[in-house]
């Protein structure tokens, strides 16, 4: 090899001589350049170069250093200090040859900086300026290119098209890039060229064919040269791998890998109950094998489900099943892909499905009742004992179809009203029925197999109890109405209604009218409202509650039927004093007579005198007792009982009001006053033993009047020392004048013989009413009844 790294470096330094010849380098010492002179050199060489990697015995030549004050007789000598002088380079000082001895490596250092000088040899004076040269390590191509960052991993999507890129890789050379084609590389894949290619100078991977498929091979290892020289003869090389990995696209449907898969369940198993399981297999990976399982047919007993964890689908019973009436069922499964990638819909479809075989097995039932929900049966409430209700009815629904026998679960029927056959399940009574005490009868009917009383069942049965009239209609309550007895024909003055325990499906209708014990009456009428209710009218005016207070009114009432019941009820109607607003005030005659006569300010002064007296009596008794346990002194003052006689008559006929000391204490309390009437207002006298003689009676408005008399009697009273130390009566007689009415003295009228029309007292209220009886004359028709 010594012969080539030889030629190859005369080479080399004869090229590089021939491109330096063309310069010189002067010493920064040149003079006269500034002026356009010839310029005498200093220094003279050319660029000095070495190559790389000798591997002679002998030093290599590296170049010369030359003054040109050296005339060749010896005189200068040279000297190099610097990078390597002396180690790596040495000088000839006689004639400025340089000479490398160690092998130098460019990828270690590239060029090496020394200075060089020259001086006189016997003097050792500085001829020349100290010079600064290079020495540039010439590259040689030893350097194979380097997969740095290798191996390497990529990954590319399966059925991808040709040319899709995979990853880049990148090979580093040390060589000189700048010098021929050393660092000049170029790729190629040497294993797995089949399916990938690389770009041959830009290191990129892409697919070379667009069959990829994952679940064939889902990797792929692949090796990559990269060569220097440009790819030339005698270039060097370097490798690396790379792996590519294959992803996975959904480009696989769901299969089942059975067409049929067959299950066997008990007709008794509850709803929800799981029948098996069944998977399909997806040859993707990850959420392309997400899947979702639906019935396609025999969804109406059966349901699937898909099993979060394991993707399986879950056959489960929907509604029962039932043995007698189909004993195989086929259900239709499909799976289904949940992400169907659209590039690949031409694939065909990303379904499948299997059938699913259900063989359903026989187990003993307990009997079954027709209807299931339970029965409703219905009676008359008049029916008779023993009469048929109606008929349940159940059945063994397995297949031998076993006997059956009926009961009825006391706790549901205590009263013992019904009872059943056992055989047939036909309901009788057992006791008469009420509907107005009870509508329906719930009870609750049990039907067993005879031989075997584990299996049973029940069901409820209503009864319901169709109702007959057989209750009256009746006043909705003891009704009672009051009237004034001034109250004008043609007024309603109530309204009743009436209520029937029965309930006919027709709804109610009733007939309203008197009873005959009262059809003679002229009084009232009867209006029938045509609904459950009747209004009570007047048929005359004008009620004397003294002589008649209280009527009982008969009403006869009639249902629709059938058949049709009736029923009387009374309406009580009293007949009662009003006042001018027509406000009941009495619906008592008794009542009405001690009104009239004391009034409450009259009640509570009898009262008051009552005490009184008696309080005197207790003190008079106290005195008497008192004086007898002591003797009485001569010079002690007799002391008499004053005996108070009171012999006051009253006012006449029909005037209770005689000692009436509220009017005293009351002198504005006129309830019963009428201002601006004529014909006489009536007013109450302001003393207990007043009364109005004709021509005498004042008006409301003469309040002073009595005031005053009244504060004068009181005054002299009071001054009188005559009079006894106690509470006592007083009684002031006082007659007014000019009073508009006349006198309404029963002695002054019968004393005269005059035929005065007396009818207008009827017209003066209440008050008057029975004095107008006694000098009005009667109306026609007015019998009291």
């Amino acid at each position: 090899m010594a012969p080539l790294w030889r030629l190859l470096a005369v080479s080399i330094f004869l090229r590089c001589w021939c491109d330096a010849s063309r310069t010189s380098v002067s010493s920064s010492g040149q003079r006269g350049a500034s002026n356009g002179e010839r310029v005498k050199r200093g220094w003279v060489w050319n660029q000095f170069f070495v190559v790389e990697e000798y591997t002679g015995t002998e030093p290599l030549y590296v170049g010369k250093i030359h003054t040109d004050s050296d005339e060749g007789e010896g005189n200068i000598k040279y000297t190099i200090s610097g990078e390597g002088a002396g180690s790596i380079f040495i000088i000839d000082e006689l004639t400025g040859d340089i000479h490398a001895t160690e092998r130098l490596d460019r990828e270690e250092k590239a060029f090496y900086t020394l200075r060089a000088q020259a001086r006189e040899r016997l003097s050792d004076q500085l001829l020349e300026p100290e010079s600064e040269f290079v020495i540039k390590v010439q590259d040689i191509n030893d350097s194979e290119p380097k997969f740095l960052e290798g191996p390497y991993i990529g990954s590319v999507a399966e059925l991808s098209p040709i040319g899709t890129s995979v990853l880049k890789i990148t090979a580093s050379d040390a060589d000189d890039p700048s010098y021929g084609s050393s660092a000049r590389v170029v790729y190629s894949v040497l294993d797995g060229e089949k399916f990938f290619t690389v770009g041959r100078h830009t290191g990129i991977i892409m697919t070379a064919v667009a069959d990829l498929d994952r679940e064939t091979q889902d990797r792929y290892e692949l090796v990559v040269k990269a060569t220097d020289m440009a790819g030339q003869l005698g270039g060097l090389s370097g490798s690396t791998t790379v792996t590519i990995v294959i992803t996975d696209v959904n480009d696989n449907p769901p299969r089942f890998p059975q067409k049929m898969y067959q299950f066997t369940v008990s007709e008794g198993a509850a709803v929800g109950t799981p029948v098996g399981r069944v998977i399909a297999s997806d040859a993707d990976m990850g959420d392309n094998t997400d899947m979702s399982y639906l019935i396609q047919e025999g969804g109406e007993l059966f349901k699937v489900t898909t099993d979060a964890v394991t993707q399986e689908a879950v056959v489960s019973i929907k509604k029962p099943l039932d043995f007698e009436t189909k004993r195989t069922h086929n259900v239709v499964v499909e799976a289904v892909n949940k992400h169907v990638d659209p590039r690949f819909v031409d694939l065909g479809t990303f379904r499948d499905q299997t059938i699913v075989r259900v063989s359903v097995s026989d187990v003993d039932e307990p009997p079954l009742f027709q209807p299931v929900a339970g029965a409703i049966l219905e009676v008359q409430e008049d029916a008779k004992v023993g009469a048929l209700v109606g008929v349940v009815s159940a059945r063994d629904p397995d297949v031998k179809n076993k006997p059956i026998r009926f009961s009825i679960d006391r706790a549901t029927d205590q009263d013992m009203i019904f009872h059943i056959d056992p055989n047939s399940g036909a309901i009788m009574l057992d006791k008469i029925l009420d509907r107005e005490t009870a509508g329906w009868h719930n009870i609750t009917v049990k039907a067993e197999e005879k031989d075997n009383h584990t299996m049973a069942s029940q069901s409820d049965v209503s009864i319901r109890i169709l109702d007959v009239n057989d209750n009256p209609p009746e006043l909705a309550t003891p009704y009672e109405a009051s009237i004034c007895e001034d109250a004008k024909a043609g007024q309603i003055i109530h309204t009743i209604s009436v209520v029937d325990k029965d309930e006919p499906q027709t709804g109610h209708h009733f007939y309203f009218t008197l009873a005959p014990e009262a059809s003679g009456n002229q009084h009232f009428a009867l209006w029938d409202v045509k609904d459950t209710t009747a209004g009570i009218r007047m048929e005359r005016s004008g009620f004397n509650r003294h002589e008649q207070n209280v009527y009982f009114l008969p009403i006869l009432v009639v249902d629709s039927g059938p058949p049709s019941l009736s029923s009387t009820g009374t309406l009580t109607i009293h007949i009662c004093g009003c006042d001018t607003d027509g406000s009941i005030q009495s619906c008592s005659a008794t009542a009405y007579v001690i009104s009239a006569a004391l009034s409450p300010g009259a009640l509570i002064a009898l009262l008051v005198c009552m005490l009184i007296l008696i309080v005197l009596a207790l003190l008079i008794l106290t005195l008497q007792r008192h004086r007898k346990g002591k003797r009485i002194a001569e010079d002690e003052e007799d002391m008499r009982d004053n005996v108070i006689k009171y012999n006051d008559e009253g006012g006449g006929e029909q005037d209770t009001q005689a000692y009436d000391m509220s009017a005293l204490r009351n002198l504005y309390d006129f309830p019963e006053a009428k201002v601006g009437e004529p014909g006489g207002a009536e007013a109450r006298p302001p003393t207990a033993t007043a009364r109005w003689p004709q021509g005498s009676r004042p008006t409301a408005g003469d309040f002073s009047l009595f005031e005053g008399y009244i504060r004068k009697k009181v005054e002299q009273a009071d001054g009188d020392l005559s009079v006894p130390p106690y509470d006592s009566f007083q009684t002031y007689a006082f007659e007014g004048a000019g009073s508009p009415a006349l006198s309404l003295s029963s002695i002054h009228t019968l004393s005269t013989a005059s035929e005065q029309d007396f009818s207008y007292l009827g017209e003066w209220g209440p008050r008057f009413r029975q004095l107008a009886g006694y000098y009005a004359p009667g109306k026609p028709g007015e019998d009291g009844s």
